[in-house]
């Protein structure tokens, strides 16, 4: 058998098949497929849940506020998917007229979705014979046709596609089933480490189970220091102990949400706070310091608790907000917020 008669025979009998997007619905996959980018599965599971409960379909995602969105994706962070998850919903209704296209090339248009996440859309919702390369999958070619360097390169990358382009199955209909064959195969057998060669449906002519080198591929990025950085965040709160929280920019870090105002230094908190809030304030002692560590740098913040006293009219009422701690838990808030409010 070749590489994909061999990925379905595994796959029929040891494969995933109780997944809850594991439907032929597009706006579900697409779900699944925008959540499960850099998230576990079990992390993911009970967030789609929720989402689909407060947005069954893509309509009723299209017109929810961002807000609503950022609140149910709270969490999950790297939360770019979610402002893009509803601009991409806004799109299909707006171009496509409410239904998703099954053309890769069309679905990669939408915000928030590469040419793997499309691929994988249209494979599974339209049984269309498109490759598709997420982590799990340029592991398991990497090491199955031993190709040295690092996957995120564009030569690597560009000899993977081309190479999972050739192991495509002949029927379209096996599309769905060798899909998810290949995404399970690499989140529970061909695992980073420790690989289960043994249960292996392609082991026999694997080049890097051949040569020993299962611990070597793929090949590791690079490694370089995580760059530090330090911010202060202001516990601000008025005589009826509400928390002024402040939205962010809708790009960056945690663009879009809600988060704490912030200065470069608890000496100069109170005349940054009148300048840039219009708030006069009295600081307290700042709380212990904490790390939060993004994807490509550390984040070490100091808490700084502070009383807003004489407030007037905050000065800007669309980016500034006077939030009770359950307002504040419900709305869309980071995770070190989330954090810190319980």
């Amino acid at each position: 058998m070749n590489f994909a008669e061999r990925l379905l025979a595994w796959h029929a009998t040891h494969g995933r098949h109780d997944l809850p997007w594991q439907v032929h619905d597009p706006y579900r996959v697409w779900l699944s497929e925008i959540m499960l980018q850099q998230t576990q599965v079990t992390t993911v599971i009970p967030y789609y849940a929720r989402f689909l409960a407060r947005f069954p379909d893509v309509a009723a995602l299209a017109s929810a506020p961002l807000d609503d969105v950022l609140a149910l994706w709270s969490g999950l962070g790297y939360y770019s998917r979610a402002r893009n998850l509803h601009a991409a919903a806004v799109m299909v209704m707006e171009r496509f007229g409410g239904a998703f296209p099954a053309d890769p090339a069309l679905l990669a248009e939408l915000p928030g979705i590469g040419r793997s996440t499309a691929a994988a859309i249209a494979a599974f919702s339209f049984s269309v014979r498109s490759p598709i390369l997420d982590g799990n999958v340029k592991r398991v070619l990497a090491r199955w046709a031993g190709i040295d360097g690092f996957t995120g390169e564009k030569a690597i990358e560009s000899r993977l596609w081309q190479l999972a382009q050739t192991l495509l199955p002949a029927n379209a209909e096996d599309m769905p089933a060798y899909t998810q064959a290949q995404m399970d195969l690499g989140a529970t057998v061909c695992t980073p480490r420790k690989p289960a060669c043994l249960a292996c449906p392609v082991a026999e002519d694997c080049v890097a189970r051949l040569t020993g080198r299962q611990h070597e591929l793929p090949t590791p990025k690079p490694r370089k220091p995580l760059p530090q950085r330090h911010t202060v965040m202001l516990l601000i709160r008025d005589a009826e102990h509400r928390l002024l929280l402040e939205r962010r920019a809708p790009t960056g870090i945690w663009g879009g949400l809600w988060c704490l105002p912030e200065v470069d230094s608890t000496l100069t908190a109170e005349t940054t706070a009148l300048a840039q809030l219009g708030l006069t304030l009295q600081t307290e002692p700042a709380l212990p310091d904490f790390v939060h560590v993004f994807t490509h740098f550390r984040l070490t913040v100091t808490p700084l608790p502070a009383r807003a006293v004489g407030i007037g009219p905050l000065r800007d009422t669309d980016r500034l907000r006077w939030f009770t701690r359950a307002e504040a838990l419900s709305a869309g808030i980071p995770t070190p917020l989330r954090r810190l409010l319980a």
